[in-house]
Order: C-alpha cells, then structure tokens, then sequence
C-alpha cells in the first residue's frame, strides 16, 4: 500500500481531513517523500523521517517521529490531547498550518537537518 492507497481507503471526514494535512505538510516541505512507515503515510528527508499521519475511530493523529517534539511544545498544543509520539486532533479538522510549520521547524531541528520551509 503507498500513501494514496492509505487514504483513499478512509471514509469521511478523516479522507478529507487527511488530505488537507497532506497538503499542508507537502506546501511547507514539497522536497519530503512519502512513504509508509509503521503502516501509515509518513514524510521523509534525506532518509529521515519528520512526520507521519494515522486515521482511528475517533480522532487523528500527527506523529513527529520523535520522542521530544510534543513535551516540548506543550504551551503550543493547548486544548489537544497527545502522548510522547501522537497529537490527536478531531477527524474532520485539520491542525492548523502555523502548528504544522512549528512541528516541523521542531523535528527538523533536532534531526539535524538544515531544510528551509516554505511560505506556505
């Protein structure tokens, strides 16, 4: 299965929500590669992975593919639910862009990765 196949077999509202995280991912690092990482759509750089995203029942969840970036955004993540590795959010509203970008700017800073976002 590759990432169209992964969200195209979702029903709505998480196909939709999805893809407009898809969208928003790709419109600030259009160089990421999508792949399947641990049976869901991820992003990866230069072999590193700096994002993924996975439908369930009853939320969505953005992966970080680190430990860290979450606690440390805590103050950032009000009003969402969210473990080490998973920010929910409900499945027919995506996170907002300004909270994509700094998920990013958080994960590729500790990848070691020096790869400007765009002005999505």
């Amino acid at each position: 299965m590759d990432v169209d196949g992964y969200i195209s077999g979702l029903g709505l509202p998480q196909r939709a929500t999805l893809q407009q995280m898809r969208s928003r991912i790709l419109g600030l690092v259009p160089q990421a590669e999508q792949v399947i990482s641990y049976q869901v759509p991820g992003f990866r750089i230069e072999r590193t992975m700096i994002a993924g995203l996975a439908a369930f029942t009853r939320h969505l969840s953005y992966l970080p593919h680190s430990g860290s970036v979450l606690p440390a955004m805590s103050e950032q993540l009000a009003g969402y639910t969210y473990t080490k590795s998973a920010l929910h959010f409900p499945l027919d509203e995506p996170l907002p862009t300004p909270l994509i970008r700094r998920l990013l700017e958080l994960r590729l800073q500790q990848a070691g990765l020096a790869v400007p976002l765009t002005e999505h």
